[in-house]
């Protein structure tokens, strides 16, 4: 199998390369590329069979090299980092990964699994990652206990945390509930549209109906949420610039 190795650090190339020698696999590798534009031109000249593709080169992404190389039939196996978002839009698209640094049973598995997988069923997986993946500012991805859930930051009202969990709630009614802190969401929904008035909460500023001075948010679903005499300023200032946009 004609195999081309995508990835910007040499050793993890090398010893991706060591790894595949130990396996003795029926895999020929044509060549190495560390960045997307000699990605596209190696790939396009040589036409693999199999790409080893880190998700962050040295100009782009692995998304951007497959927008480029669309027209062409090879099988995947991404290779990433420990990176949130990167790990959960593949596990999304239920696309085979390797962790670095990459483990040789992790590998072999991922050879048999991809051996194994029709280039069209793959080619969907991969398509619904690039989604998880480009939806990264308006789409969150929560891990549930047997799922991972895409949920549209447009349409989520607020967040409550309580002993180490956190419950989503949307505007359809439905709500998801995770084993995470609101702490280690706050980073991410602070760039997109919302505040944290109370320690238990972050409210989606697009939702909210009136604010009461006794410290009692409205939501357009007729929601209270409750206003810490700590956040009230912080909350007052965000609220009011805001709704002056």
């Amino acid at each position: 199998m004609k195999t081309l190795i995508i990835e910007d650090k040499e050793y993890i190339r090398k010893g991706l390369l060591n790894l595949l020698q130990l396996i003795d696999a029926e895999i020929e590798v044509i060549g190495e590329c560390e960045s997307v534009k000699d990605a596209v031109v190696v790939a396009n000249a040589c036409k693999p069979e199999l790409i080893f593709l880190d998700i962050n080169l040295t100009d782009g992404t692995a998304f951007d090299f497959l927008e480029q190389t669309e027209n062409l039939s090879f099988k995947i196996i991404f290779i990433t980092a420990y990176e949130e978002h990167a790990l959960q839009a593949l596990k999304i698209g239920a696309v085979d990964y390797l962790l670095k640094p990459v483990d040789i049973e992790e590998l072999q598995m991922a050879l048999q699994k991809v051996a194994e997988l029709p280039i069209t069923k793959q080619k969907q997986q991969v398509k619904i990652a690039k989604e998880a993946w480009s939806n990264e500012d308006s789409k969150l991805i929560l891990s549930l206990h047997d799922s991972f859930q895409v949920v549209d930051l447009n349409e989520l009202l607020f967040c409550e945390s309580d002993k180490g969990y956190t419950t989503f709630y949307c505007s359809d009614n439905k709500k998801y509930m995770v084993s995470k802190t609101l702490k280690e969401f706050e980073e991410r929904l602070s760039k997109a549209s919302f505040t944290r008035p109370h320690q238990s909460f972050m409210v989606n500023l697009k939702f909210i109906d009136k604010y009461d001075k006794s410290g009692i948010i409205y939501l357009k679903n007729g929601k209270k949420i409750p206003v810490s005499s700590r956040k009230k300023e912080h909350f007052l200032s965000t609220f009011l610039n805001w709704n002056n946009h």
